[in-house]
């Protein structure tokens, strides 16, 4: 939906556009509601809901959910016991599930900061490590519901004592993702499969693809070999000539066509 350092009004190359604002308007004229699906937190997604007139949001990688003008929310806690009565973050801290992890891989993990503040359901991490052992030191440490995703690597950032990419990981309870929260969200708003298309640009966005009718992959994401290789898995999916926004232009152009 965004271009560069996630500015709306500028293309994949950093050039001023006004093409992604003049889709909005239209969407915004018509019948369809705009959820915004992100990482992001619900702060933020707030925020960006007044900005954008979008209806509601998923964020925190599914966790969070959003509607009526983003005023009223929830916060979904997957495969954490019931017995804990707090927000999965405030359960894997109160745990010392996560400064344990911190100090398990000290030097190769730390939080991804400033963007891991103001979290519910989701503590972000950056660094390198192995997922599967670090998803055994989870199971060891009396968490085994918590499960540590890789959201790909982090372009531009560099960790003195880490050799090679830096990625980002997301540490929160197992059976959450963007397709679970999507088709929760929908479930809520009595609607289906088939009445919502949805638009990504990564692996975990793909996650959204049986649960839409369609899904729409920009350029910039197909561009990407890992994401490239799990868009072959979904018959659903349509690759966007454009990237950023402009592919994001296509799939809304294509929903206000086929409504």
């Amino acid at each position: 939906m965004v271009g560069p350092y996630g500015c709306f009004f500028s293309d994949a190359d950093a050039r001023p556009t006004l093409e992604p604002a003049r889709a909005l308007v239209d969407l915004l004229a018509s019948d369809l509601q705009l959820v915004l699906v992100s990482g992001r937190t619900r702060p933020q997604l707030q925020e960006a809901c007044r900005i954008f007139g979008a209806d509601g949001y998923v964020g925190e990688m599914g966790a969070v959910l959003g509607w009526d003008r983003a005023t009223r929310s929830t916060v979904l806690h997957g495969a954490m016991p019931v017995a804990y009565d707090a927000t999965p973050v405030r359960v894997l801290h109160d745990l010392g599930v996560v400064d344990g992890l911190l100090k398990r891989y000290a030097g190769r993990l730390e939080y991804h900061a400033p963007w891991h503040l103001d979290h519910d359901a989701d503590v972000m991490l950056r660094g390198s490590v192995d997922v599967a052992e670090a998803q055994q030191w989870l199971a060891d440490a009396g968490a085994p519901w918590a499960r540590l995703r890789d959201n790909g690597v982090l372009p531009r950032r560099e960790l003195p004592t880490v050799a090679g990419p830096v990625h980002v990981y997301h540490l929160m309870p197992d059976g959450l993702s963007k397709g679970q929260g999507v088709t929760t969200d929908l479930a809520r708003r009595g609607l289906g499969t088939d009445d919502a298309v949805a638009v990504g640009d990564s692996v975990s966005d793909l996650e959204m693809a049986p649960y839409v009718a369609r899904l729409f992959l920009v350029a910039n994401g197909a561009a990407a070999p890992a994401t490239a290789s799990a868009a072959a898995a979904h018959d659903n999916v349509t690759l966007c000539t454009g990237a950023n926004g402009a592919g994001w232009v296509e799939a809304v152009r294509w929903a206000l066509q086929s409504r």
